[in-house]
C-alpha cells in the first residue's frame, strides 16, 4: 500500500474520530432533560459530590440520568465548582443549561428584617419562620457562655448584641452562622468611636448596650431618644433608680402589657423600681439609633417623662412637674376610654 493511500487512510479515521467526538460532546453536553413550567428549587447540601448532586436532580425529576449528567460536568471542567446553596432553576432543557445555572448561579436567599429592640425569643421565632431554624437550639446557643466568650463579647448572654438589620440568610445556614454574621453587623457599629465616647461617660460596653436596650424599649420618636437618654443619664449620675418600664417587660417576657403596681415589687436584679443603676445587661436588641443616643445624651436636665398616648412624651425637672403632667394625662385617658364605651369599642 502506496503511502499516499496510507496518509488517505490515517486521515479518514482522524477526521471520522474528530466528528464523532465532538458529536459525542455536544450530544453530552446538550442532552435533553425534562422541560419544567415552573421554576425547580434544588437543595445541594455541604460536602455533597458530583454523584450525589445528580442523583438529588434525578431524584427531582430534572435529569432523566445521572451519568450523563454527571459525564457533561466532568467535561465542561465544572465537577468541583458546584456549590452548596438552595437553588430554583428556571431552565432545565439541558445538562448545559442546568450546570451554568448550578455553576454561575447564587443560591436562594430569604430576606429578613430583624426590628430594632426585639428579644432573643422574638429573633428565635422569626428564624423558625423564616428559615425553619430549631428555636431551642438557637436560644440555647444564645444563652451559651461559651458562645459569649467566643465571640468576644460583654455577655451575660447575647440579648443585645444581635443587631436588628435586614438580612440575606440562604436556608442551609446554620444557627451558628447566623449568630456570626448578626454579631459581626454589631461590632460593625459598636465602633472604637463609639466605645470611646461611652468610656467618657463611664460607660462600659455592656453597660452601653443595655443603656441603649432601655432607651430602644421606650422610644417611638427618633427625636425623642437623646433626650430620654438624658434623663437616664441625669439619674444614673445622681443615684436615682431608672424605673424603666421596659426592664418589667422583660422580667415578664411576654409581649406589652399595661404594668400594676405588683409588677415594680417583683424581686429581679433587672427591676429598676427596686434596685438603683443599670440592670445586669440589655432587655432587647438595640438599633443604632438608640446606641447613638445613649453615647449622646441631651444637654437637658429633665429626670422624668411620661407618655402622652400618642408616642410622644412629656418631659419634666421636678417631681411636682412630673406628676402633674401624669394627672393631665390620666384625666385624658379616662375621657377617651369614655368616649369609646358610649360608641361600643370597650
Amino acid at each position: 500500500m502506496s503511502d499516499f493511500i496510507i496518509r488517505r487512510v490515517v486521515g479518514y479515521i482522524l477526521t471520522v474520530f474528530l466528528f464523532s467526538s465532538v458529536f459525542f460532546y455536544l450530544l453530552v453536553i446538550y442532552w435533553p432533560q425534562p422541560e419544567q413550567n415552573e421554576p425547580v428549587k434544588v437543595v445541594i447540601e455541604k460536602g455533597e459530590t458530583l454523584n450525589d448532586i445528580a442523583s438529588t436532580l434525578y431524584d427531582s425529576g430534572i435529569i432523566k440520568g445521572s451519568e450523563p449528567f454527571v459525564l457533561a460536568t466532568r467535561m465542561m471542567g465544572y465537577e468541583t465548582d458546584i456549590k452548596a446553596g438552595t437553588f430554583y432553576l428556571r431552565n432545565t432543557s439541558s445538562n448545559r443549561t442546568i450546570i451554568r445555572q448550578l455553576v454561575e448561579g447564587t443560591p436562594a436567599y430569604h430576606k429578613i428584617t430583624i426590628p430594632e429592640g426585639s428579644r432573643l425569643e422574638e429573633i428565635a421565632d422569626i428564624l423558625k419562620s423564616e428559615l425553619d431554624i430549631d428555636e431551642e437550639d438557637f436560644l440555647e446557643m444564645c444563652r451559651s457562655d461559651k458562645v459569649v466568650k467566643n465571640l468576644d463579647l460583654p455577655g451575660p448572654t447575647l440579648e443585645g448584641y444581635l443587631f436588628p438589620e435586614t438580612y440575606f440568610f440562604t436556608e442551609e445556614m446554620t444557627a451558628k452562622e447566623i449568630i456570626e454574621q448578626m454579631t459581626k453587623q454589631y461590632r460593625a457599629i459598636m465602633n472604637k468611636e463609639t466605645l470611646d465616647l461611652a468610656k467618657e461617660k463611664g460607660l462600659s460596653e455592656l453597660e452601653l448596650v443595655t443603656l441603649a436596650s432601655i432607651i430602644e424599649g421606650e422610644a417611638v420618636l427618633d427625636d425623642e431618644r437623646t433626650t430620654i437618654s438624658a434623663v437616664y443619664h441625669n439619674r444614673l449620675n445622681i443615684g436615682m433608680k431608672l424605673q424603666a418600664d421596659p426592664t418589667l417587660q422583660f422580667i415578664h417576657g411576654d409581649s406589652p402589657k399595661r404594668l400594676s403596681n405588683k409588677d415594680k415589687k417583683i424581686d429581679s436584679p433587672y427591676n429598676t423600681y427596686l434596685y438603683k443603676g443599670l440592670p445586669p445587661g440589655p432587655i432587647n436588641s438595640p438599633g443604632e439609633a438608640s446606641i447613638q443616643a445613649a453615647v449622646n445624651p441631651a444637654d437637658v436636665e429633665y429626670l422624668f417623662f411620661v407618655a402622652k398616648g400618642d408616642d410622644s412624651h412629656v418631659f419634666s425637672r421636678t417631681e411636682k412637674e412630673h406628676l402633674k403632667a401624669k394627672r393631665e394625662f390620666d384625666k385624658i385617658r379616662r375621657q377617651v376610654s369614655r368616649e369609646r364605651k358610649k360608641r361600643g369599642e370597650g
